[in-house]
């Protein structure tokens, strides 16, 4: 089945569910470069979640409630905090990149986030470093 692609009514559906159930996190990829206003299309939304076993437990209730079918296996991979989640069973396409390229701390790169947008979301040039696997972008701000 053809997916529709990212719009930012997507992010304001996970935004509202993760901080009902205070998920830690930022938008990550190509969705968070449109959120910020960049041009482009994606399929999915990305985002870069806190590897933490509480955060995991968060991330699984607040996506079931959003619909998305979270089996035992992807319950477990969540709350382990896997490097990359990719769930395609939900009303919409989301990457939960715990480990991203080019990003050695979710805290480090947290204290660059930027909120211009109304959502959290990643430094613009942590979004290029994570795209490069360069790790250029999480040293400066």
């Amino acid at each position: 089945m053809r997916r529709e692609t990212f719009n930012p009514a997507q992010a304001q559906e996970v935004a509202a569910a993760f901080a009902r159930h205070n998920v830690d996190y930022m938008f990550i990829g190509k969705s968070a470069a449109i959120l910020l206003g960049y041009p482009g299309t994606t399929q999915d939304v990305a985002v870069f979640p806190s590897k933490t076993p509480e955060n995991g437990r968060q991330i699984v209730t607040a996506l079931r409630e959003l619909g998305f079918e979270i089996d035992d296996r992807l319950e477990i991979e969540i709350i382990k905090g896997k490097d990359f989640v990719q769930i395609k069973n939900g009303p919409f396409d989301i990457d939960l990149v715990f480990a991203p390229d080019g990003i050695e701390h979710y805290d480090e790169a947290k204290t660059r986030m930027d909120t211009s947008s109304g959502f959290p979301v990643l430094n613009i040039r942590d979004i290029i470093a994570s795209k490069t696997g360069s790790e250029a972008g999480s040293r400066s701000s």
